[in-house]
């Protein structure tokens, strides 16, 4: 590998961490797991809970949709003001910043050339470079947040794309215990295929989240079945149960 070669891969490879430092910031990495995985389960549980009650395919499949949309709508609202009210807090925190800096600009340059120092600068080069970030507002506001309080103002996130990207996977992740009622399959033989389906998404999910996380995939994977295979018994124990009280 040559020079350009090894410079090409460290840039993507950092351009990767940055988009997915974005994401978890922004709350829609958060939003995607949880929409998928809370889409899975729930409508897993549901459906099976339905199904060992004794009750028809036409009524699991009604059940089952009229949990997908509950769901979805549920998720997507939370998602909303979770991260509304994390961009408002944010907010709140870089316009006092702002205000401190026009009543103790001095001191916020200290702070960052201390920060620059604690970073492994020298003294003389970490307050020459606090000084020339300094010579904007905007720039002196927006390094200063990152370094020294923590926080990107480019990376606040969107409440909307939280939301739709929570509602839509949420959608996607209930069809896939759907499927064998919207496909005519009734009884045991739809629970088994819902089920199986959703531990087949489930270690999709579990294996992504945990790759993306750096964990283990293998430790993922089967984290995520392993609560797909409880809560599917759990339901399917309580709606067996159910039937019989009710038979």
């Amino acid at each position: 590998m040559n020079v350009v070669e090894s410079k090409l891969n460290t840039r993507g490879t950092a351009n990767s961490l940055v988009k997915r430092a974005a994401q978890v910031q922004r709350g829609s990495a958060r939003a995607a797991v949880l929409g998928v995985n809370d889409g899975l389960v729930s409508t897993l549980c549901l459906v099976v809970g339905v199904a060992a009650a004794g009750g028809s395919s036409q009524a699991v499949l009604t059940a089952g949709l009229a949990g997908l949309l509950a769901g979805a709508l549920s998720m997507a609202a939370g998602e909303w003001i979770s991260v509304k009210a994390q961009v408002e807090l944010f907010e709140g925190v870089l316009s006092d910043l702002k205000t401190e800096m026009k009543r103790n600009r001095q001191q916020l340059i200290a702070d960052l050339a201390d920060n620059f120092e604690r970073h492994g600068i020298d003294r003389k080069t970490a307050d020459h470079a606090a000084g020339d970030v300094a010579r904007k507002d905007a720039q002196l506001v927006s390094m200063y947040s990152a370094e020294v309080i923590g926080i990107n103002e480019s990376e606040l996130g969107s409440p909307w794309r939280a939301a739709a990207s929570s509602f839509l996977l949420f959608v996607a992740g209930s069809m896939v215990p759907l499927l064998p009622w919207i496909l005519g399959f009734n009884s045991i033989i739809g629970i088994v295929m819902a089920i199986s389906l959703t531990c087949l998404g489930g270690l999709l999910v579990g294996g992504y989240t945990a790759r993306s996380s750096g964990k283990g995939l293998t430790y993922g994977a089967i984290r995520q079945l392993v609560i797909i295979l409880l809560a599917a018994g759990v339901t399917y124990g309580i709606g067996s149960l159910f039937g019989v009280v009710t038979a």
